[in-house]
């Protein structure tokens, strides 16, 4: 099991936050412009943990090398239930410099772009106060 998604499943914010570059950008499903730095990518997965329900991940998927893997994961937001990818890409110290989510089915995308949408003036106030927006 990959260390990211271990920290994931234990809930430990603190070790996902460790594992991402200074210069990652993170690509949301929902929104177009990419998210760079590691004081906001942190604190939308943050926004994402407070939003999902039921989350889980059930397939992994890497390279060879070790520098591209894929988490595929279920969850629910609200009363839709949604499919998605975490896409990440690994720099030359094994940090994630590179984050893209997609998700699957459109209804479950639009939740999860409105429930985001209500934590994202939170989403920036964390991401400040840790120095990075």
């Amino acid at each position: 099991m990959h260390p990211f998604r271990a920290a994931v499943e234990k809930g430990d914010m603190a070790a996902v936050e460790a594992l991402l570059a200074e210069d990652v950008v993170f690509s949301s499903p929902v929104v177009f412009k990419p998210y760079p730095g590691k004081a906001i990518t942190a604190a939308i997965l943050r926004g994402v943990v407070r939003v999902f329900e039921d989350f889980r991940y059930v397939r992994e998927i890497a390279d060879p090398g070790g520098r591209d893997h894929a988490l595929v994961f279920e969850a629910r937001v609200g009363d839709k239930q949604i499919t998605g990818c975490d896409f990440l890409h690994f720099d030359e110290d094994g940090l994630i410099d590179d984050f893209m989510v997609m998700v699957r089915p459109l209804s479950a995308a639009q939740a999860l772009a409105a429930a985001m949408g209500a934590q994202f003036d939170r989403i920036e106030r964390e991401a400040a106060e840790a120095g990075g927006a």
